[in-house]
């Protein structure tokens, strides 16, 4: 069976605030004394994660029926 993937749309400043995230999260587990190779793979992840070009498609949840 195949490995689930998940696919999500970030913006710039989105991806920064992840990166943050994990980054506190790296460091909170080098003051515990934990292993960090797996928050290492992800940073390394969403860093270095292509960029593609979307249309963002105005919303009309709020247009009268």
């Amino acid at each position: 069976m195949k490995e689930e993937r998940y696919h999500i749309a970030l913006d710039r400043y989105d991806k920064n605030i992840v990166l943050n995230a994990l980054n506190t999260l790296r460091n909170q587990q080098v003051k515990e004394e934990r292993p960090t190779d797996p928050v290492d793979e992800l940073i390394e992840t969403v860093a270095h994660a292509p960029a593609r070009k979307v249309r963002v498609l105005p919303c009309k949840c709020h247009e009268e029926r």
